[in-house]
């Protein structure tokens, strides 16, 4: 009884705290008698920071050499030279499989090799020299450098012991290094133990390792081998010392528990394998011992059966490490990786989805400016989404490509998994209380079953507040002029004295043209023009004002949209009055509403990076107020799926809440995915491709439920989604399709190609599609005030 009491004292501060070392070895002795409490615990922590996903990486191991100076006994994956074999594969054969492994999805290529064979072996100096190269690491550096560079993928090393020379050779080639510690004791490079003649199998040089790697900032993988001899408390102090160098430098992104395998013709092919107690309790042992954000990981094709992986789950695993649809697990041949769809749907089977990461883990990823090289970052950021997990679909705003399939069927309830118990309180919330800043986010990380219950709620209040009518306006877009003197680095359709070479000439529209376009609009039914351009160099607030005055002078019953509070807080400066006044002026001259663009996100975090020289969200905001206090009505907006994420976007919008709580005036919640493919962001390597679809969904979903009780609209855009994405977004809380523009330039630029017009017998075609009511309305929610027929 005293012995269980014991143990379950140790999870407990486990589950809570650091346990000290000696703690971690009587935790590691009892755990192996009976596993089954430390795994249960081991679970719950590991729940509380992943929730329910387990995580894969999709790579291509490229087995740059099987020449080793080491001898240990287990292996089978090194040998001496053979006589008409090359020592390594060249730059050719490297390719080969890269590309294979690039055609076949993958999105990491993991390089295997032995351990410094040019200090053992003279064919392994010849060939190097012969490829003008001194070390294996170099070679290595440069058949990374080769594969990023001509597939794209994200290259993994794994060289064994390490220079801090080499650690940053390879930083600049290789997004992630990794070598596994083993054992620390030292006691196995005795005579005959696993260790024995492996010089590279000292723990101090393979710590020295993980320590330069540490200092130089390398997310980086470790790990135990079960079973070659070591004792539990040797398993614990292995842990301990991966935990206190990461508890240093925070870098162990991954912690490997491998079990050892006997194989024919090794010194340890009699020795016996772990037994699955023994490699449940290293599993739960690992997760208890290493801080939280310390992935830990169990290769399922090392396990004897599907049975025996999915009991990983249960010992807290949250990672199943490098899965390859394209080679063999070069170092365990003998033991075939699980398919795909059935390591999916085996992990389902235990309500955890099945995530796919980059060879950095998403926490790195997140954070590439400190960990990925520059030279590597942009890769990592075009390979991610917003949570810093693989990007797994081509799919992107403004692409003219189907929706994917797999986010269709998550929010429709088709890939079941658990939620989370801080995911369901806050959407339990919806519509019942205003949500912070921390709900807002969670929900925005939503997948699986998760994405389902939240498309619900948000469609259900979709219906209590807009009922079953879906509405649109009959408009036009008038982008006066793309010249532009702000850099805005998301913004493709602006031209500059230093602009890229982006779509389309310069050009800027006279008062007539603009007052042409609004008759020739009127003409067909419309019933709002909206202006906006760029900020001309010679641009002052009476260049507004014209424009204004030339449209309603042609057209006065015509509803004039225009200006954003960027080209508000512009006009007031140039002509030295207040922002105050200059939107009485603008009022008199014909203005009605505003947009709310040049919000972006409303994050000065994240506005310096993308918008370092526009107004900042106090003076957005400011603008927005003014406006609404001499009763100009305005849309609000979020430009996303660029450098922000989660956070960013609940800030956001509880922006936009505590202003429509003073005012009442915003009219309609837009959010606008990121266009990436012609902007500066994207094509100077800092941006991410634009939003998944999933994303997508997920601000028109959110947005509904964040602002609920304060805007009752949530309008999705056609040109940036299309026809099938807007309908998804129809089905996840929006009530709104937005204008038919009839000229749009802006998303056009970016490189959207879903067209500039559609006609509203198309809209309401495409809304009786998903079973509900069309309506044509003015700019604020009303019935048209006149009845012509837009063609």
């Amino acid at each position: 009884m005293e012995e269980i009491h014991v143990y379950r004292e140790l999870l407990e501060r486990a589950a809570e705290a650091s346990l000290e070392a000696e703690e971690a070895r009587v935790l590691a002795r009892m755990a192996v008698e009976d596993p089954e409490p430390a795994m249960a615990a081991a679970g719950r922590v590991r729940d509380r920071a992943y929730g329910p996903r387990i995580s894969y990486s999709r790579k291509v191991f490229i087995p740059l050499t099987r020449l080793c100076r080491d001898n240990c006994g287990y292996c089978t994956f090194a040998h001496p030279p053979r006589k008409g074999e090359r020592a390594y594969l060249t730059p050719e054969e490297v390719l080969e499989i890269a590309r294979d492994g690039a055609e076949a999805g993958c999105k990491e290529a993991l390089f295997t090799l032995g351990d410094k064979p040019e200090k053992r072996y003279p064919e392994a100096r010849r060939e190097l020299r012969e490829m003008g190269f001194e070390t294996t690491v170099e070679y290595l550096a440069h058949c990374c450098g080769l594969v990023a560079e001509e597939t794209g993928l994200l290259p993994h090393a794994n060289p064994g012991v390490l220079s801090e020379e080499d650690v940053r050779l390879l930083r600049g080639v290789a997004v992630s290094q990794g070598i596994m510690l083993e054992e620390v004791s030292g006691r196995l490079l005795g005579r005959g133990m696993a260790h024995w003649a492996s010089p590279d199998k000292v723990p101090e040089r393979r710590l020295e390792t993980l320590e330069a790697a540490g200092r130089l900032a390398v997310p980086f993988t470790t790990g135990l081998l079960v079973g070659i001899g070591e004792s539990p408390e040797e398993r614990a102090e292995t842990l301990l010392a991966i935990r206190e160098v990461h508890e240093r430098y925070g870098h162990i992104q991954e912690c490997i528990v491998q079990n050892f395998r006997a194989k024919p013709g090794t010194r340890m092919q009699d020795a016996p394998e772990p037994s699955e107690k023994e490699m449940l309790a290293a599993i739960a042992l690992a997760r208890l011992i290493l801080p939280p954000e310390v992935t830990v990981q169990a290769p399922p094709n090392l396990a004897d059966d599907e049975a025996g992986y999915l009991r990983y789950i249960d010992a807290g695993i949250n990672d199943w490490g490098g899965v390859s649809p394209v080679t063999p697990d070069h170092v365990n041949p003998e033991r075939p990786w699980p398919h795909l769809e059935e390591l999916e749907r085996a992990t389902g089977s235990k309500g955890y989805l099945l995530l796919e990461r980059l060879a950095v883990h998403p926490r790195y990823a997140l954070e590439a400016e400190r960990w990925v090289d520059e030279a590597l970052r942009p890769k990592v950021l075009a390979g991610m989404d917003a949570e810093g997990f693989a990007r797994v679909e081509s799919w992107a705003p403004g692409k003219d490509e189907p929706v994917p399939e797999r986010t269709l069927e998550e929010m429709r309830g088709r890939r079941p998994s658990r939620m989370r118990p801080e995911f369901v309180a806050a959407l339990a919330g919806a519509g019942e209380r205003d949500l912070d800043e921390e709900e807002i986010a969670l929900l925005f990380t939503a997948r699986g079953r998760e994405l389902a219950e939240l498309c619900r709620v948000a469609d259900e209040l979709r219906r209590e507040v807009n009922g079953d009518v879906v509405t649109y306006v009959v408009n036009r877009n008038i982008n006066y002029t793309n010249q532009c003197y702000f850099r805005c680095r998301f913004c493709a359709f602006s031209k500059g004295p230093k602009s890229l070479n982006l779509r389309g000439e310069p050009y800027l529209m006279d008062p007539e043209e603009v007052a042409r376009r609004a008759r020739e609009a009127w003409e067909r039914g419309a019933t709002e023009v909206t202006m906006v351009g760029g900020i001309h160099g010679r641009f002052t607030g009476q260049n507004y004002l014209d424009y204004l005055r030339a449209v309603k002078d042609e057209v006065p019953g015509m509803h004039v949209h225009a200006f954003t509070p960027l080209e508000v807080w512009q006009g007031a400066h140039t002509l030295g009055i207040s922002v105050d006044e200059f939107l009485v002026r603008l009022k008199e001259a014909g203005l009605a509403t505003l947009p709310g663009t040049a919000a972006e996100i409303l994050d000065d975090e994240i506005r310096r990076i993308i918008c370092p020289d526009k107004i900042n969200t106090a003076q957005w905001a400011e603008v927005m107020r003014k406006a609404h206090a001499i009763g100009l009505r305005s849309t609000s907006t979020i430009m996303f799926g660029h450098v922000d994420g989660p956070v960013n976007w609940a800030r956001h919008l509880l922006v936009l809440r505590e202003i429509q709580a003073e005012t009442g005036g915003f009219t309609e919640f837009i959010p606008l995915p990121f266009v990436h493919m012609a902007t500066p962001l994207f094509l100077q390597g800092r941006s991410r491709r634009g939003p998944t679809f999933a994303e997508t969904v997920k601000m028109h979903a959110v947005g509904r439920i964040a602002l609920h009780g304060y805007i009752d609209n949530v309008q999705v855009s056609w040109v940036k989604l299309g026809v099938e994405g807007a309908k998804a977004c129809l089905e996840a809380g929006c009530n709104d399709l937005g204008g038919t523009l009839m000229n749009e330039s802006i998303s056009r630029s970016a490189g959207a190609s879903h067209g500039q017009e559609m006609l509203p017998e198309e809209m309401e075609r495409m809304i009786r599609e998903i079973g509900r009511i069309p309506r044509q309305r003015n700019t604020l929610y009303g019935e048209p005030e006149r009845h012509v027929k837009a063609s």
